[in-house]
């Protein structure tokens, strides 16, 4: 056999050799259980909580650089970033008010185009416009509300790790590999905020931030002052994890025996406008001179200030915080 065969053999078995190995980094890469998780990490992280899974301490305004550093400078652009965090939206809020104002631009164009006057099609498109916002003040209560659900839960959880053992943020870890979002995806950050050098103390005080206004700001002062002074912090979190759902079962029981206040407060809430839709399907005239007589223009502010009156007389009697 001469040079020009055993070269071509040689060059034949690198290539195969080579083409092995290629498939095989490609499986590791692709298709191997590692990858699969991975791959399943980023995409539940995506779909759940897109806007959470961040290192930047400053939720991004805006995909475009000017419009972000013209947010910057009114504080409300923060105010609306930190709600839509805490509601799990994905808009930015560059996005959320593009939204607000095609709603109310939208709303005025079609009951311009009705014959509607400005002095009746403004204060509705105006009054559409904070539907997203209601939206998200609505979703963000609903989180809240899931969150304080599952942290009994996690605080056991945290708490049976803690006794067999466990650091407090390997405990942290097992509460964002374990449990359901969107508690976990709070967690999670917290570990990761851990891992890549923020202080425990920083670490939980950002948990406690993104979730105002719940029982999660109990655990995050208990574990700072235990973490300060010393103490058993595993039967702190079992004490904890009882009060709250105590508590949650308190409140239960408060919005059961609260139900017929607050039907009867949306049935009187909605009566006038459904009403008035009725009527103005079956005769559009007969309203007419409500918006185009300045003695009705008066009574429907009058009756409006009214309403708001008595929504917020209705409602602070109805909501009874436990």
């Amino acid at each position: 056999m001469d040079i020009l065969h055993i070269s071509a053999a040689i060059a034949v078995f690198i290539s195969v050799a080579l083409l092995i190995e290629g498939i095989y980094l490609w499986w590791n890469a692709v298709c191997s259980q590692g990858a699969r998780r991975l791959a399943r990490r980023l995409r539940d992280d995506r779909a759940q909580a897109p806007a959470e899974v961040t290192l930047q301490k400053r939720r991004r305004l805006s995909n475009h650089a000017r419009v972000e550093r013209f947010l910057g400078t009114f504080k409300a652009a923060d105010g609306m970033a930190s709600l839509l965090e805490q509601a799990g939206s994905p808009l930015t809020v560059a996005r959320f008010f593009l939204l607000c104002g095609a709603v109310f631009i939208g709303v005025v164009a079609v009951l311009g185009l009705k014959g509607a006057s400005p002095a009746a099609s403004i204060p509705a498109g105006l009054l559409a416009g904070t539907v997203p916002l209601l939206l998200v003040l609505r979703r963000r209560a609903s989180r809240l509300a899931t969150i304080e659900q599952q942290l009994p839960e996690a605080l056991e959880l945290m708490s049976r790790a803690l006794r067999a053992g466990h650091a407090l943020p390997t405990a942290i870890k097992i509460v964002a590999d374990e449990m359901p979002e969107p508690l976990a995806g709070q967690f999670r950050i917290v570990h990761d905020e851990v891992t890549y050098g923020i202080t425990m103390q920083e670490a939980l005080k950002g948990l406690s931030s993104r979730i105002p206004g719940s029982d999660v700001g109990y655990f995050v002062v208990a574990t700072l002052i235990q973490r300060e002074v010393g103490g058993n912090l595993t039967q702190l979190l079992d004490v904890i994890a009882r009060i709250v759902r105590e508590r949650l079962k308190l409140a239960g029981q408060v919005k059961v025996y609260s139900a017929e206040g607050r039907l009867s407060a949306w049935i009187l809430g909605l009566l006038p406008f459904a009403l008035g839709a009725v009527l103005y399907l079956v005769n559009p005239t007969f309203l007419e001179p409500l918006w185009q007589d300045a003695a009705g223009l008066k009574m429907l502010v009058i009756v409006a200030a009214l309403m708001g009156i008595g929504v917020l007389w209705m409602r602070s009697v109805i909501r009874i915080r436990v």
